[in-house]
């Protein structure tokens, strides 16, 4: 991967799906032989040779950060003689933010993220087995618990099937904390939830406080206590493990990367 001068004009490729509009293209040969990526009047874009990237509505592949632009070239240039569009997840995040092909506001998409909270994975627990249950409060409380302290809020959880009853000003307060994101962040925060069907899992991800392979874990908890329990189909198990890992480190990728606006200097990769 280099930086030439910026590429001449063109219509270039168009990108990967997006989660909710675009149907996955699947694969396709490669027909380029170079990524770079070029500063550009509205940001950094990425130049396949000397076509620059396009979204699938046609629209300029224009990403605003240099660190995501090495990022996205970086998916580009490690595919090999096919194009897997389906392992490009931040080529499809940057495209939905582009594109945003559901046409959704800032407050549309904060109100859909803080939803998911009424059904988080971590507030619904079980009570019968009791290894299991045993196994959610050791693993789940202490996460709620630091989420209910980090942004002073309360959580709880039940076993009943309606699940817990979230106060008002617990939504609120996470309304006004995500309103500190912008739109591309605020997709990729969306992106995280929907992997791991938990909006403390995710903002415990995106804060840092615990890892992507914690936060896989605690989201598959009871599957994962089920497959001790009476076995798996190996295969099935570590592929699917192995793209949820991928999607949610991508994931929190972009929000981290979306969330800064800066430019890296004399770190681009070297082929």
């Amino acid at each position: 991967l280099h930086r030439p001068p910026p590429a001449a004009g063109g219509s270039g490729p168009a990108g990967s799906c997006g989660r909710r509009a675009y149907a996955p293209p699947g694969e396709k040969k490669r027909f380029y032989q170079n990524v770079s990526i070029s500063q550009g009047e509205g940001g950094f874009e990425i130049n396949l040779d000397h076509r620059k990237l396009k979204t699938p509505q046609a629209k300029l592949f224009t990403v605003p950060s240099e660190a995501l632009a090495i990022a996205v070239a970086t998916e580009w240039d490690s595919q090999k003689d096919t194009i897997k569009f389906y392992t490009m997840h931040l080529t499809t995040l940057c495209n939905t933010a582009l594109d945003n092909p559901t046409q959704r506001n800032k407050t549309q998409l904060i109100r859909a993220a803080v939803k998911f909270l009424e059904t988080d994975t971590l507030c619904y627990r079980v009570e019968d087995p009791p290894a299991l249950a045993e196994l959610q409060k050791n693993e789940w409380d202490p996460v709620v618990a630091w989420a209910e302290k980090r942004y002073n809020v309360t959580i709880g959880s039940s076993t009943s099937i309606l699940g817990p009853n979230i106060p008002a000003s617990t939504k609120e307060t996470f309304i006004n904390h995500l309103a500190s994101y912008n739109m591309w962040a605020l997709q990729g925060i969306e992106f995280v939830i929907t992997q791991l069907k938990s909006l403390i899992l995710s903002m415990g991800l995106i804060d840092r406080h615990i890892t992507v392979e914690k936060a896989v874990l605690l989201s598959r908890l009871e599957e994962e206590y089920q497959i001790r329990r009476w076995g798996n189909v190996e295969w099935a198990h570590d592929y699917d493990l192995y793209e949820l890992h991928a999607r949610t480190a991508a994931g929190t990728l972009f929000v981290h990367l979306c969330s800064e606006s800066s430019t890296v200097k004399h770190k681009l990769l070297q082929d």
